[in-house]
């Protein structure tokens, strides 16, 4: 985390659930004869369909030389009555695999930038003309853990960036079922599927056509708030020709330096689609 005179963190961010219910029926429907296998019938179940959606989804993104796109994520905070309150953060993405990555959040809160070349990782605070820098590790992937261990920085939408965006579902998926379209969500047709794990409830808006995700929704039932989390996809370029120079700021290295602070130890990092405590 850099800390600038506010208290904010570098980067924070999110994603959220929409839970699914039954309409409720005028007269009782009879009760369902028992299954022949009770347990199998019990047995969560993964829709062929939605593998193929969420297959299809994390090949058009692995397959992706560069990427850009914007995100902007909201996440939910208790205010001190209790009351529900909502903040929502904008993220400019551009990355090329497999060590190229820039993020541009101009608001809410402190506006900051973060680059990274493949050597070295920067984040910048304009308003403050401040700026850190520590070496990095050599891929993308090993970024989002060594940007959490050396600063604090989170990226909420790393899953779509890393070089398996599905590895999320194989370690967490118990049961996925397709839920129907929308030509509401991201101005394009999407499919709209629900995913759930052990800890994790989600629902996804993918591009029918492209395969690209638009809106992702998130609860972990397990927490005491059982906060909503939902990040929002737009804008999206995939193979585009990226100059170098995107992945580096003249006005970060010429800003006056200061060190990164990393995060209290043991503190765990933020699971998918969940931002760091107290933003």
């Amino acid at each position: 985390m850099m800390t600038v005179p506010d208290g904010r963190s570098l980067a924070i961010g999110v994603m959220f659930l929409l839970g699914v219910a039954p309409a409720l029926a005028q007269t009782p429907a009879p009760a369902p004869a028992a299954p022949a296998n009770a347990a199998a019938a019990a047995k969560p179940q993964i829709e062929p369909k939605v593998a193929d959606i969420l297959k299809a989804a994390c090949s058009t993104l692995s397959g992706a030389a560069t990427m850009s796109f914007t995100a902007v994520n909201t996440y939910e905070r208790a205010a001190v009555n209790g009351q529900p309150l909502y903040y929502a953060t904008l993220n400019h993405v551009v990355m090329q695999r497999p060590d190229k990555l820039r993020v541009i959040s101009p608001g809410d809160g402190t506006a900051d930038e973060f680059y990274y070349d493949g050597k070295t990782m920067t984040a910048y605070v304009p308003s403050e003309d401040l700026a850190a820098t520590a070496e990095a590790p050599p891929t993308i992937d090993e970024l989002m853990d060594a940007a959490w261990e050396k600063a604090a920085i989170y990226f909420p939408f790393s899953d779509v960036i890393v070089s398996d965006p599905c590895e999320i579902f194989h370690k967490k998926m118990g049961s996925a079922f397709y839920v129907g379209q929308s030509v509401v969500v991201g101005g394009t047709k999407t499919d709209m599927i629900a995913v759930a794990g052990d800890d994790v409830q989600a629902e996804l808006w993918i591009g029918t056509a492209d395969h690209l995700p638009r809106l992702i929704r998130v609860v972990y039932p397990n927490e005491p708030a059982h906060a909503l989390y939902q990040t929002e996809y737009s804008d999206w370029h995939l193979g585009a020709t990226v100059s170098p120079h995107v992945f580096a700021s003249e006005k970060a290295a010429k800003a006056k330096k200061m060190p990164f602070v990393a995060p209290e130890p043991g503190t765990p990092m933020p699971r998918p689609a969940q931002p760091p405590e107290n933003p």
